[in-house]
């Protein structure tokens, strides 16, 4: 059976959290990297909104179609297809629980994230304001992480693979300001995972997609 087709940019942090729950749940897809200056029409034809990731099912894998072009969603699916590290829990308990974090991650933090990365775009505030703003996501990992190491509790879970990319992209914009600011535990759970495994598969490195080009298998 044709294996379904992901879309992917390796630094986009949406896109590494699906590529972390691909490796994770074992199953395979045939992997295209896009440069996104140039978005194949491949791409563009399957999600006309042009962001990654995008997952392209074969013989309608999900009810009313067979794309799906949200990362959380892409996690979703992938693990429940097949969950051999238990991310998503009993009963999807983890699903459940994780939300809320999900949810101010990619609305009000990705907001703050944006314009501390780029204050030259949004001149409105100095970056300090947009850093201060952002900081206040920051705290509620550390409460977290300081009474367990791992979002959810003891264990990594969809939650952490969720959000990691996105700390780790606050934590990249100033690294002398991150390796002292008052986040120790925050610290310690980003080190833990970009000295994974994991996270040196979800980084492994690509040429980009050509139409014509033979396929490049992830996963599994």
């Amino acid at each position: 059976m044709p294996l379904p087709i992901l879309y992917t940019y390796r630094r986009c942090p949406y896109a590494m959290r699906a590529r972390a729950a691909i490796i994770a749940s074992g199953i395979r897809v045939e992997l295209r990297e896009v440069e996104l200056r140039d978005k194949p029409g491949a791409m563009l034809a399957a999600s006309p909104k042009g962001s990654v990731p995008v997952l392209v099912l074969r013989e309608g894998k999900v009810p009313g179609g067979q794309v799906i072009d949200e990362s959380w969603d892409i996690m979703l699916w992938v693990l429940r297809q097949h969950d051999p590290h238990g991310w998503v829990g009993m009963d999807e308990c983890h699903v459940q629980a994780a939300l809320p974090w999900v949810i101010e991650n990619d609305t009000t933090f990705k907001h703050n994230l944006d314009r501390y990365k780029y204050p030259e775009r949004y001149p409105e505030q100095p970056q300090s304001e947009y850093r201060a703003a952002g900081e206040q996501f920051l705290q509620q990992l550390e409460q977290r992480l300081v009474v367990t190491p791992c979002v959810l509790g003891a264990t990594f879970t969809l939650a952490d693979a969720a959000l990691l990319p996105f700390a780790r992209q606050f934590a990249a914009v100033d690294d002398e300001w991150f390796a002292t600011a008052p986040y120790p535990a925050l610290r310690a759970w980003l080190e833990r995972y970009t000295s994974s495994e994991l996270f040196t598969s979800v980084m492994k490195r690509f040429p980009v997609w050509k139409p014509g080009d033979d396929p490049v298998i992830f996963g599994g």
